[in-house]
């Protein structure tokens, strides 16, 4: 992913130039761009044997041979949809873009493949008292919840497994007895999980200040009520390429007004807009930080997020979204962890 800006070229390159581009990357490919990084086309060596087979000089322009309609994956794609596309179309590289089209990346086969281990830690928060689904919760904390025949923090720790981060610590404060029973130390789940125990409520921020000696690198935090198949990897690179010190996760939530929205102005009415549709980009509950925003938090006293993200905005931190655009759920009532069972088979089976 990190190296892919080596591969770049303009479509007014000439074949020598990106052929110079080709045999000194290692990935054997160009990426064509315009000015903005917008993907226009891809180029690889066998596109220029053709291209000089057909009498082209090597000092004609690509813009007449390379490739228009190359596959492509977005950044938030899982690495299940990136090997998927790969096979379908027996590619060894496909360029990585983000909504607006512009390259961020190249996925490859061999490293989607490559297991790797990585340091980073994870944080989730399972201390809530999930009053809103009781009687659900009234002997199980809402984390432990089964969706899919298992709990749902398991479904989380599998899914940050998968992409090598392992090393896990779970905050825990309601009937912490059930999580500490089930997990143990991680062994049996193939991670090591540690607990930060809340000896009082401490927020959906606070209780990283048990545990902030812990954390000496970027880290994720993620509330343990979440079903996501987020790319973990590709969040924690886009957190180090826009240098950020802290990185949220934001869904696009649409809301419909049941009315006709009339619009006033000194009494009188100058337009009616029946049953509009409002976006807003929400929290999705996934965080990744830098150890420099420990910081902002007191010691051992409730704090939350929207609270760090505050006054981390004040002191003029770098703090970017990061948009998810795959499936994502909040289980906070009984009609969503209805939803979650339904959905859980499609979508993590």
């Amino acid at each position: 992913m990190s190296n892919f800006h080596k591969t770049l070229v303009s479509p007014n390159a000439t074949i020598r130039q990106a052929l110079e581009v080709i045999n000194t990357g290692s990935m054997k490919i160009a990426l064509v761009v315009d000015e903005n990084k917008k993907l226009l086309g891809t180029l690889g060596d066998g596109d220029v044997r053709r291209a000089i087979l057909r009498g082209r000089s090597l000092d004609d322009l690509i813009e007449t041979i390379y490739f228009r309609t190359p596959v492509t994956c977005e950044i938030n794609d899982p690495k299940e949809k990136m090997l998927q596309l790969a096979f379908a179309n027996k590619l060894y590289q496909i360029p990585v873009v983000d909504g607006e089209g512009r390259v961020v990346g190249i996925a490859e086969v061999d490293e989607l493949f490559r297991p790797v281990q990585r340091t980073n830690k994870v944080v989730l928060m399972a201390g809530g008292l999930g009053t809103r689904l009781s009687p659900l919760t009234d002997t199980t904390p809402k984390p432990m919840l089964h969706v899919g025949k298992k709990p749902i923090l398991e479904t989380i720790i599998e899914n940050f497994s998968k992409y090598g981060y392992t090393d896990i610590i779970v905050s825990v404060s309601y009937k912490s007895h059930v999580i500490e029973e089930y997990f143990g130390d991680g062994k049996a789940f193939g991670v090591k999980i540690e607990y930060a125990r809340e000896a009082k409520r401490m927020g959906t921020a606070g209780a990283l200040s048990i545990v902030r000696d812990r954390l000496t690198e970027a880290f994720f935090v993620m509330n343990g009520d979440l079903l996501t198949n987020v790319n973990f990897e590709h969040m924690l690179e886009y957190h180090h390429s826009h240098n950020a010190v802290a990185t949220m996760a934001v869904r696009e939530y649409e809301f419909k007004v049941p009315y006709g929205v009339v619009t006033v102005r000194d009494d009188a009415i100058v337009s009616i807009e029946e049953k509009p549709t409002s976006k807003f980009s929400v929290c999705a509950g996934i965080y990744v930080l830098s150890p420099q925003s420990l910081a902002y938090l007191p010691d051992n006293e409730f704090s939350d997020m929207p609270t760090l993200f505050e006054k981390l905005i004040a002191a003029k931190n770098n703090i970017v979204s990061y948009p998810i655009r795959e499936y994502w759920l909040d289980i906070g009532r009984k009609d969503d962890y209805d939803k979650a069972n339904s959905e859980y088979g499609e979508v993590f089976e």
